[in-house]
C-alpha cells in the first residue's frame, strides 16, 4: 500500500482541482453503519426489510413505523468526523479540493469543515413541515416520539431521498458540472452499487481516476489508481 499512497500523494499535489465523490465507507470510521456491509442495515432483522421501510409508499402508509426505524437507526447521536472528513475539509481550505459530492446523509462533511458539500440524498439535518415548510433540525427528529408534528399540525419530513423518490436535479446538476470539470477524481468509501448517484462518474472527463475502498468495485479497471484499504487511514497519510 505504501507505493499507493505515494502515488496518490503525488497526484493530489499535482492538482488544484480535485473532486471527491464518497459513500457509506466514508462515515464508518465514525461509527455509522452502512447499508450493504457484513453488519450493515440490510443484513439486520426487522418486521419490514429496510430498503422497504426507507421507501416513500411505506413512508406514507406506515408513517410511525417508518420514524421509529428512522429514529433508532438513522438518527445517530454523538458521532464524530473522522480522519477522511477531515483531511478532505483540508484540502479543500488549501484550494485543491473543489467539491465534496456524498451519497451519506450525516453531515460530517460539513462538521469536519468542508464548505461545499453537495449531497445527492440529502440531509438528517434539515426537516421540513409537509404543510407550512417550517424548518426543524435533528434534535426535534430525535427527540419527537411518534409522528413529528409541526406547530400548524403538518407532518415533519426528514429532508432525505427515499426509495421511489427523484433526486434534487439541481444538485444533480451541480454534481455532474464538478464531475465533468474535474482534473482529479477521487471516488472513496462506495461499491458503487447505488443508482442513479453511482451514474454520476460517467461524466468524469478528466486522467486521473482514483479509487479508495475497503473492497473492489465495477470500476477498479477504469480507474488509474485503486488503493484498497480504510479511507481515513488512508487519506491520513497524504
Amino acid at each position: 500500500m505504501d507505493d499507493q499512497v505515494k502515488k496518490l500523494r503525488e497526484i493530489i499535489e499535482q492538482s488544484d482541482n480535485i473532486v471527491f465523490f464518497g459513500g457509506a465507507g466514508v462515515s464508518t470510521e465514525s461509527g455509522v453503519p452502512d447499508f450493504r456491509s457484513e453488519d450493515g442495515l440490510y443484513h439486520q432483522h426487522y418486521k419490514y426489510p429496510p430498503e422497504q421501510i426507507l421507501s416513500h409508499t411505506f413512508y406514507e402508509r406506515m408513517p410511525e413505523e417508518f420514524f421509529r426505524f428512522y429514529r433508532d437507526k438513522l438518527l445517530i447521536s454523538g458521532i464524530k468526523p473522522n480522519k477522511a472528513h477531515l483531511k478532505l475539509a483540508e484540502l479543500e481550505k488549501k484550494g485543491k479540493l473543489k467539491a465534496v459530492i456524498t451519497q451519506n446523509i450525516d453531515g460530517l462533511h460539513q462538521a469536519a469543515g468542508s464548505k461545499k458539500v453537495l449531497e445527492l440524498h440529502g440531509s438528517v439535518h434539515r426537516n421540513y413541515c409537509e404543510k407550512c415548510g417550517k424548518f426543524y433540525d435533528f434534535d426535534f427528529m430525535a427527540n419527537f416520539d411518534g409522528i413529528p408534528r409541526c406547530d400548524c399540525g403538518g407532518r415533519v419530513k426528514p429532508d432525505v431521498v427515499l426509495y421511489e423518490e427523484g433526486l434534487d436535479m439541481d444538485v444533480v446538476n451541480e454534481s455532474v458540472n464538478f464531475i465533468r470539470n474535474a482534473d482529479v477524481l477521487i471516488i472513496g468509501g462506495t461499491s458503487l452499487a447505488v443508482y442513479p448517484a453511482a451514474g454520476l462518474i460517467d461524466y468524469y472527463r478528466g486522467n486521473k481516476l482514483v479509487l479508495i475502498n475497503k473492497s473492489a468495485t465495477p470500476r477498479d479497471g477504469q480507474a488509474d489508481l485503486v488503493v484498497q484499504g480504510p479511507i481515513g487511514e488512508i487519506l491520513d497519510q497524504v
